[in-house]
């Protein structure tokens, strides 16, 4: 296993006190909650007291909680039972153009029943303007999705000014939250959201248990029949001991994110002021002030994002990419397009994700190794060959990408 992980917006090690929490609900504790003897009892005691935990960790009533199995159904659950409940009063969405997958083939999955998408393009950092979406907005739009933070590029939306706006035009806002719990506080009664999804492996719980917020009087068309479970949005008896978990993890971190915050935002800080200094052309991507604390997100240009992580994999190190490799190409991620990156430099991206326990030495440990894993992949480079001739290293490749795709 690598020494130092940096890709904790793909998963959080589950914290200690989560995993206490979850043993007695696998073990005797395993009646269905919904059962009226008493082996439902202290189930249905620990769901509640998980809502109640949850719904504090983002400021929102007990009851506008529904549990999921992970982010991305509750995006889908938003989404397309938001949409099913409001066509009678349009069938316009509008989303952003960085949004998660889960959102983009929700919404083109209702573009299949008859719905309209636009895609709000965002600015070179990733912001998505108020008078952008207002552009795109039209009398029949019923729904709004942005992000709160990118998982990809660290930049955090302005998400309660664009709620508000939405709101204004009578259209609901969902909002993908995963990226953003765990590392900012979140209040949604504050943003001003509709619906708000995330996950507990963002905050050090466990994975299959996820939430989806709903604002009072907001009722989703259910996609999951077949019980009065959680209201009757998700049927199918609840995941308990993933749920305890996410309760406990959000419980903790709710306590500490002050402090995991500040101490993620100094090593952010570092990385970014000292990787321009070691490494020479690569491209910061992400706003460089809205942004998570503790992510960071570059292109090292020349080289592949997908042979960088192989590499510090080697060296006890785990990181991320924008990059998603397919079976005859390594395709650009589309965010990193979406803020205007060429296709091969889009290819070089790394993405760095820190946690509650990240160290210095962590950041020592990174800092020594990359630096000769560029310089050998770059020595391999034919694009770094043209780059040192003085030649334009992408022109060739941007033209067979735009003919090719």
């Amino acid at each position: 296993m690598p020494e130092n992980y940096f890709d904790h917006a793909a998963a959080c090690p589950l914290m200690p006190e989560a995993f206490e929490a979850m043993k007695p609900f696998l073990t005797d504790r395993f009646g269905n909650p919904h059962s009226i003897h008493s082996f439902g009892t202290e189930p249905v005691k620990a769901l509640e007291q998980a809502r109640e935990q949850i719904a504090r960790f983002i400021n929102a009533p007990t009851t506008s909680i529904v549990f999921t199995a992970s982010a991305s159904e509750s995006n889908n659950l938003a989404l397309k039972g938001l949409a099913r409940a409001r066509e009678k009063e349009g069938r316009h969405i509008v989303i952003s153009a960085i949004e998660h997958q889960s959102v983009l083939k929700s919404a083109h999955a209702l573009e299949r029943l008859g719905f309209e998408v636009t895609e709000v393009k965002v600015d070179e950092h990733g912001i998505v303007h108020p008078k952008e979406l207002e552009k795109a907005i039209r009398p029949d739009t019923i729904l709004v999705s942005v992000q709160h933070a990118s998982n990809e590029i660290g930049t955090i939306q302005p998400l309660a000014e664009l709620a508000q706006l939405s709101h204004q035009h009578t259209a609901l806002i969902h909002s993908d939250g995963t990226a953003a719990t765990g590392r900012i506080p979140v209040d949604v009664t504050r943003l001003g959201v509709d619906s708000y999804a995330f996950s507990a492996q963002s905050f050090y719980g466990p994975k299959g248990a996820a939430a989806l917020y709903l604002k009072t009087g907001t009722r989703p068309v259910p996609l999951i029949e077949g019980g009065v479970q959680e209201k009757g949005y998700r049927a199918g008896t609840e995941d308990i001991p993933s749920i305890v978990g996410m309760g406990k993890a959000a419980e903790v971190t709710r306590s500490r994110l002050a402090e995991w915050s500040a101490k993620m935002g100094r090593l952010s800080k570092r990385l970014l002021t000292e990787l321009p200094r070691k490494i020479d052309q690569i491209v910061l991507t992400g706003h460089p002030e809205q942004r998570l604390p503790g992510h960071v997100s570059l292109c090292v240009e020349f080289i592949e994002g997908e042979a960088m992580l192989l590499s510090l994999d080697d060296q006890g190190i785990a990181a991320a990419s924008g990059s998603a490799c397919t079976a005859r190409t390594l395709k650009a991620s589309h965010v990193l397009l979406a803020i205007g990156l060429l296709h091969a430099v889009a290819q070089s991206s790394l993405v760095l994700t820190m946690g509650k326990d990240t160290t210095d030495e962590d950041i020592d440990h990174f800092l020594a190794e990359l630096p000769p894993i560029v310089d050998r992949l770059r020595a391999m480079s034919p694009l770094y060959a043209k780059f040192k001739k003085g030649e334009d290293p992408y022109e060739a490749r941007e033209r067979s990408f735009k003919g090719g795709h």
